[in-house]
């Protein structure tokens, strides 16, 4: 007979597990729950919903949209997104065939790694990087080849781009503006990128998800819109940043049709589709808010900015400063801990205000001396840290 007893040595983890730990942001949200602090370190943005959005969604609710949509998304918020890109960036895309609405940017980052990238391919990433685009890819068994950022001000390398090409590289992946540097890259940067691109036949996934976060005059290029790139460039968006709906995950991809079947159907495969009366909600926004909401959004966070910079530097921090998104990196030499994570901790528990450690966005090694804070927040909240921040 047979040998029926049970291998132990088959029932392991899978290959991936063991080297997996939590995100450093969730831990630094969990602690800071713990102690009742104010959350610096998540980008939560807990702003106002606008009004369209947040009736929009309860009236779908109402109305009885709750079941499932089709597997790209509702047809009024896929129109709603091609009119967007069209009239913001002169993008045209065939709500059809060429729009997907995900479940939040992560879900739509997902879905087009499991469409378009092959396990040992490699991904190029600028560092610092945003750590879910680095696990999501490690957890398809791609390989994030990571290009660092000339400091101070995080200026294209070009050379170090370039260097970091091989034989595997099947994609850039660029996050504009960045999370956590608030960095935009310029035309001229884009340009470069772009010619990479086509000089060496590879995808360009763009997470544009803070595309209205910029501030002093800065611009967002979208890298769809240059010369022999909208056929190779995955865009990658959504409202949970600019409508303040983190919880709802909502985003969505735009890409060209040749793509969009594959990336459509994995999404479907690991999501079905994202919430249905939700998307209602979005697609009020988009078809109701005027253009003058979106300067204000950029206004309302550059004075959030000016006063968490002012804080941090009368604590004692050197904060770079952000050109967009809604996220401050800073030089903490002056907290105790031997590490980034020691001296976010110390902070949290000295001032009751979480930060994440900057070591969370960069390779191993880097990043030790940097704390980022995320400064989308109610003012009274805000106000709250920085005098909390200006008493350490």
């Amino acid at each position: 007979m047979p040998n029926t007893a049970a291998d132990p040595s088959r029932l392991c983890l899978s290959q991936l597990a063991p080297a997996t730990v939590q995100s450093e942001i969730r831990a630094m949200t969990l602690e800071c729950d713990r102690m009742s602090g104010i959350n610096l370190a998540q980008g939560i943005c807990d702003t106002p919903v606008p009004a369209p959005v947040e009736e929009g969604a309860i009236q779908a609710i109402r109305d009885g949209h709750n079941i499932y949509t089709r597997l790209d998304g509702i047809q009024r918020l896929r129109n709603a997104i091609s009119a967007k890109q069209l009239r913001d960036y002169g993008l045209g895309y065939d709500p059809e065939s060429e729009v997907l609405v995900s479940s939040g940017a992560t879900g739509g980052l997902h879905a087009a790694a499991m469409a378009l990238l092959n396990p040992g391919d490699e991904v190029l990433i600028f560092e610092p990087f945003y750590g879910y685009h680095v696990a999501t890819l490690k957890s398809m068994r791609v390989t994030p080849v990571f290009v660092p950022l000339a400091e101070p001000d995080f200026a294209l390398d070009l050379d170090a781009l370039r260097a970091a090409i091989t034989p595997r590289t099947r994609a850039i992946l660029l996050n504009t503006p960045a999370n956590p540097s608030g960095k935009v890259f310029s035309l001229a940067e884009t340009e470069a990128i772009a010619a990479v691109c086509q000089e060496h036949d590879l995808f360009l996934i763009t997470d544009e998800i803070y595309e209205y976060f910029v501030y002093d005059g800065a611009r967002h290029i979208a890298p769809a819109t240059l010369p022999g790139m909208r056929e190779r460039t995955i865009v990658l968006s959504g409202f949970s940043k600019t409508f303040s709906v983190t919880g709802w995950r909502l985003g969505y991809v735009t890409a060209d049709a040749k793509w969009m079947g594959a990336i459509s159907y994995f999404h479907d495969l690991t999501y079905v589709c994202a919430p249905s009366a939700l998307q209602h909600g979005a697609a009020a926004g988009l078809e109701q808010l005027p253009p003058s909401f979106y300067t204000q959004l950029a206004s309302d966070h550059q004075s959030k900015r000016a006063r968490i910079l002012s804080a941090l530097r009368d604590a004692g921090f050197e904060p770079s400063v952000p050109a967009g998104a809604y996220y401050v990196l800073a030089a903490a030499a002056h907290i105790p801990g031997k590490t980034a994570a020691e001296k976010a901790r110390y902070l949290l528990a000295s001032t009751g205000v979480a930060s994440v450690a900057g070591s969370a966005f960069f390779r191993p090694g880097h990043g030790e001396n940097l704390l980022r804070f995320c400064f989308a927040k109610k003012d009274h909240e805000l106000d709250d840290a920085c005098d909390r921040l200006r008493r350490l």
